[in-house]
């Protein structure tokens, strides 16, 4: 599907592209693992897994705090969720770690298909590597909870990814909405609080009670994804010309998640410092 690297360094102009970040091979399995240098400056090994057959990828990778992001995205379904686990703070009560989950539609052109995904390999592993765009923060305002034993609906990644994350499973309104007219059963969601419902409702990092309702924020960046595919331009010895697959545009995007939970508790990272 994709040129080589050997091949297109035939033609001059393409043997540059050979230098890229992801050069391609056929057959070599789906994982691809990326050193990223993070926001704060510390660089973390990104896992990117392309599932052709349940027409998938996933990405994880550590944060400097300790937290573990997962990012997958189900083509079948249009559906992307994001998952965090997040150490506890025990000495205030927390447990080892909380899960959260974010549930949302998949749009066109957020990543690259998934059978291209499976196709790619890094020339230099141990390079550092850095997102050729930066994408802007996306604000997502999380007013429905998933019900987790019904979610398989949405997508069959849901379970296993969300499973730990019991009732902090959270999806938007106009996403609900959505595949409500694609005939999902309305139980699976469950509609949260409005701040207009609830007086004095108040962001978390402004209260002080630990155990009054509030609402949380929680942000995430995926660093480096492949997120559209480059084409390239040859001609036969005709001088016929074509187009082919020749590598990958990679991506850096931020999101910023907002949503209710009971109590403050739930939310300790969103302080005043």
């Amino acid at each position: 599907m994709f040129a080589s690297c050997v091949s297109a360094a035939s033609v001059g102009i393409l043997t540059r592209l050979c230098a890229l970040v992801l050069v391609v091979a056929v057959g070599l399995g789906s994982e691809l693992r990326v050193r990223v240098r993070l926001a704060d400056g510390l660089v973390t090994e990104e896992v990117l897994e392309a599932d052709s057959e349940r027409d998938s990828i996933s990405l994880e990778f550590k944060q400097g705090d300790g937290t573990l992001i997962t990012f997958v995205a189900d083509f079948k379904q249009d559906v992307k969720i994001f998952r965090a686990l997040i150490l506890g703070e025990l000495e205030r009560g927390q447990n080892q770690y909380q899960a959260l989950c974010f549930i949302s539609r998949l749009n066109r052109n957020e990543i690259i298909p998934s059978e291209s995904m499976a196709r790619l390999r890094q020339k230099n592993p141990q390079a550092i590597r850095l997102a050729e765009e930066r994408r802007g923060l996306e604000q997502l305002t999380m007013s429905a909870a998933v019900n987790l034993s019904q979610a398989s609906q949405l997508s069959s990644h849901v379970h296993n990814m969300c499973s730990e994350a019991h009732e902090a499973i959270y999806t938007r309104e106009s996403d609900v909405k959505h595949w409500l007219e694609k005939g999902v059963d309305g139980s699976i969601f469950d509609v949260l609080p409005q701040t207009t419902e609830v007086p004095g409702f108040q962001a978390c990092h402004s209260t002080k009670d630990l155990w009054q309702p509030c609402l949380c924020t929680y942000s995430l960046r995926l660093e480096w994804y492949p997120c559209l595919l480059k084409y390239c331009r040859s001609r036969d010895t005709m001088g016929k010309g074509s187009t082919y697959k020749c590598g990958i545009k990679s991506c850096s995007k931020g999101y910023h998640f907002t949503y209710y939970v009971p109590q403050k508790q739930l939310c300790l990272w969103d302080e005043e410092t």
